[in-house]
């Protein structure tokens, strides 16, 4: 049974900082471009930004370039997003996901496993 567990959400004032982790199981991690999509509140999901499954390449959506860094760790199963100065408009439930490819997929359709999320939310 596949299992991706985020984890480090929480409350954090405008430019401050948050590390959100993905855990996961169940799954060849390294053989799957890990994402990471956040849904703001009274919107549709939306991509944030990805990375390829040896962690060679990383794609982000505009809006994060430069603030957000996502990194992954092929040994603890784990994938990372760095967020630094976050801003109100961050505020969103976070999720992770696996895609089965060698690429960086931005389309929901090609993540074939989600977690849960996890909640960050960003005081002005």
């Amino acid at each position: 049974q596949v299992q991706l567990v985020e984890s480090g959400g929480g409350l954090v004032q405008a430019g401050g900082s948050l590390r959100l982790s993905c855990a996961a199981s169940g799954l060849t991690f390294s053989s799957y471009a890990m994402g990471w999509f956040r849904r703001p509140p009274g919107k549709e999901r939306e991509f944030v930004g990805v990375i390829r499954w040896n962690g060679g390449s990383i794609y982000y959506v505009d809006s994060v370039k430069g603030r957000f860094t996502i990194s992954r760790d092929n040994a603890l199963n784990t994938v990372y997003l760095q967020m630094n100065s976050l801003k109100p408009e961050d505020t969103a439930l976070y999720y992770c996901a696996a895609a089965l490819s060698t690429g960086l997929p931005s389309y929901e359709r090609t993540y074939r496993y989600w977690g849960q999320g996890t909640q960050v939310t960003v005081s002005s």
